[in-house]
């Protein structure tokens, strides 16, 4: 009979747990939207780890990791999803741990995420990021790769967007990649390839006249620039 007695109690206690745990997940995703309609990031941010932590779920964990990376929040991002590549990352996973990992500085680590990204989409902007990578980390013959493959899928309608200047503005895509495609030549041979690579710019400098980037290139590479640091 007392066995019984704890049986009840145990069952009675348990389905208010649950029920307890139901009201709190319907709140908290009421909380979700009406902070979504606010635009509230903090807010946001606040529901989506209840959620968690109340119902857990790898797509709500992908996008908590998704919103911290839009606010800047790369370290909480990478925290969230961790940072080690794995065959069920999606789609949203792949690209947190790319952009986050990027601007954290760890280009080597972001590479395989932009990678697998680029693998399933053939999106010209991605080649872009992995072209620009590899040319930071002196990987020429990667970025060159990177660069023919996106060239063959850029479209007239896609942008590159630089903040070097006060002012941030954007270029055609195909301009931007003439731009590294002319860094990657020069850095292959700094003696005898600088021609090449103002033939280079110049081809970017004609799809946008104010590209920047590719105007102080092709001055820093002029005969004039070199024949000044020369008697300096």
């Amino acid at each position: 009979m007392k066995n019984l007695l704890y049986l009840i109690i145990f069952c009675f206690s348990f389905s208010s747990v649950a029920q307890n745990n139901d009201a709190l997940i319907k709140h908290y995703e009421a909380f979700y939207k009406q902070m979504k309609a606010q635009g509230d990031i903090q807010g946001v941010i606040n529901a989506l780890t209840h959620l968690n932590v109340l119902k857990p779920s790898q797509a709500r964990k992908d996008t908590l990791a998704y919103v911290y990376l839009n606010d800047g929040k790369y370290t909480q991002a990478l925290n969230t999803i961790g940072i080690d590549y794995k065959a069920t990352d999606s789609d949203l996973a792949l690209e947190v741990k790319a952009v986050a990992l990027k601007s954290l500085g760890e280009l080597e680590r972001s590479l395989p995420f932009f990678e697998a990204i680029f693998n399933t989409s053939k999106n010209a902007q991605v080649a872009y990021e992995l072209a620009e990578i590899n040319l930071n980390l002196n990987k020429l013959t990667e970025a060159k790769k990177y660069i023919d493959l996106g060239m063959a899928q850029v479209k007239d309608t896609q942008g590159k967007s630089f903040y070097e200047t006060q002012q941030p503005y954007t270029v055609p895509l195909k301009a931007a990649f003439y731009y590294l495609d002319a860094l990657v030549k020069f850095n292959e041979n700094k003696e005898t390839n600088k021609a090449a690579a103002i033939v280079l710019l110049d081809k970017a400098l004609a799809l946008e006249p104010q590209f920047n980037m590719a105007l102080i290139a092709k001055n820093a590479l002029s005969p004039k620039a070199t024949s000044t640091e020369t008697k300096n």
